[in-house]
């Protein structure tokens, strides 16, 4: 009986569960920003991209050509897959 309640349970509160998913793709940053800013990003459109600008998109490294990584540190600390350290 323990068990049926708990999937039940575990049913009922996961269906309020959803996840933003997809792409965000940089072209469309000016569309998605307020959005972001709803959920909690404190950073503004051009912090993430900009072209002509330091940006977020300057944080990203790429390994080999198949891995990418990013610093998460002033010290250099970089962030990646295990597969590509």
């Amino acid at each position: 009986m323990k068990k049926i309640v708990t999937i039940v349970t575990i049913l009922v509160f996961s269906v309020q569960l959803a996840a933003k998913e997809g792409m965000w793709i940089p072209m469309l940053l000016n569309n998605n920003i307020a959005e972001m800013q709803a959920m909690g990003c404190e950073l503004s459109a051009e912090d993430i991209y900009s072209v002509n600008h330091s940006s977020l998109k300057d944080a990203i490294v790429s390994f080999g050509g198949f891995c990418t990584g990013e610093f998460i540190s002033s010290k250099g600390l970089v962030l990646t897959n295990h597969h590509c350290g």
